[in-house]
């Protein structure tokens, strides 16, 4: 059920009975010079349209701009900053609430919002009002992204041009995909790290053209595969949060200190 399609008098007849929404969220920013700057949030919505459609469940227009400052030297890149992205989400999570739903699920397509989809979801959690967790649609399939890619790479590779290619394969530019590869990186984790330490900031520091892996190995019929894939998990976690009791989901009711739990 996708909520900006229905009325009001349907929605109410939604809440009456469940109680379960799902966010998609990703990012307006670069993604090579072969996928559309909308790459996360229209992976991210696809995802959630396509199991809620399964479902039944409430779906709610996508958030397409988060946390992308480390993209910021590519033209085109949009973003907002980590608190008001934070406070934002957390707005429109408690608008959830106030209509009774007491448990979300953000469909998320970006990494840079993890952290802060995270943080929102322990401010619900921790004054009770809602259970709300992060999705990510490759961290639910790892095993497959490792059997079909050799180097899926972690922003703008493969995987997400596979994904695009099923979703809306006008928007890649096929002609570009070995100046992406080329002209990327393959992302190598302990570049990264000098004696234990963390040393950069910005994507463009990795890769002049901001993608890594290999995009030619991409296809179509590799995007389907991980998109059916990566729905049956979505369809199962919304299944699975649906059944379980929302007093387990919150956080127990503590005594006065030295009391312990309240059981």
């Amino acid at each position: 059920m996708y909520l900006a399609n229905r009325s009001w008098p349907e929605l109410g007849d939604y809440v009456a009975d469940e109680s379960l929404a799902v966010v998609p969220l990703g990012s307006t920013e670069q993604h090579g010079p072969h996928l559309p700057e909308g790459t996360d949030h229209m992976i991210a919505e696809a995802l959630a349209r396509e199991a809620t459609d399964r479902t039944g469940y409430l779906c709610t227009p996508p958030i397409p701009i988060g946390v992308s400052s480390h993209h910021r030297q590519f033209p085109g890149t949009m973003w907002v900053e980590a608190p008001i992205f934070r406070d934002y989400v957390e707005s429109l999570s408690r608008n959830l609430t106030y209509h009774g739903i007491d448990r979300i699920v953000y469909v998320n397509a970006h990494g840079g919002n993890v952290a802060h989809l995270r943080e929102v979801g322990r401010r619900l959690h921790d004054d009770g009002t809602a259970y709300a967790i992060e999705w990510m649609w490759d961290e639910s399939i790892p095993e497959l992204i490792e059997e079909v890619f050799e180097t899926p790479g972690p922003h703008g590779g493969p995987k997400e041009t596979a994904m695009i290619m099923h979703i809306a394969n006008e928007l890649v530019r096929e002609d570009r995909l070995e100046d992406a590869r080329d002209g990327g990186a393959v992302f190598d984790y302990d570049a990264e790290r000098v004696h234990g330490a963390t040393t950069f900031y910005d994507c463009i520091e990795n890769s002049p053209n901001g993608v890594f892996g290999d995009q030619t190995d991409a296809t179509p019929e590799i995007g389907e595969e991980l998109f059916e894939a990566a729905t049956e998990q979505l369809v199962a976690l919304l299944e699975w949060l649906d059944e379980q009791p929302i007093e387990e989901l919150m956080p127990e009711p503590q005594l006065e200190p030295g009391f312990g739990h309240r059981r």
